[in-house]
């Protein structure tokens, strides 16, 4: 598998398919990031196509002395803090359960268990999506 480094300079020679693995290794992560700032599935979506499209167009401007992916989240949270600030979006509170569970046939927990942990998911991203953009920022990329 080659480094960010070595697939960077790929495209720069003109190779889409070095784009394409660069894509594949962070879509699912510049999601996450999105989706924990925003908190609506289709426009995380959206967001994260825009930043790889942004990033495809700017990655001339990135600098292999530092870390190819806090570049990439940089673009990240300079569009989504964008956008937030254009549309003055007010943040979607999700109903859904937040946290990533194993797939598995058989669960430990209780149903009031259950209860219990979208009760206090809910109320958590309640919190998260009230917090001014540069601190959901900081948590989202920290914790989240």
């Amino acid at each position: 598998m080659s480094s960010d480094q070595e697939l960077v300079e790929l495209v720069l020679q003109g190779n889409q398919q070095a784009y394409n693995q660069i894509v594949d290794r962070y879509k699912g992560k510049i999601y996450s990031f999105l989706y924990g700032m925003i908190g609506r599935p289709q426009d995380a979506q959206d967001l994260a196509q825009e930043v790889f499209i942004k990033a495809y167009f700017h990655i001339q401007s990135y600098k292999p002395d530092y870390s190819f992916s806090s570049w990439l989240y940089r673009i990240a949270t300079n569009h989504c803090l964008d956008e937030l600030r254009k549309q003055k979006r007010v943040p979607y509170i999700s109903q859904e359960n937040g946290s990533h569970e194993e797939n598995s046939f058989v669960h430990h927990r209780t149903p009031e268990s259950i209860y219990l942990e979208k009760e206090r998911n809910a109320v958590l991203h309640k919190y998260i999506m009230e917090l001014d953009e540069n601190y959901r920022t900081v948590l989202v990329l920290r914790h989240i």
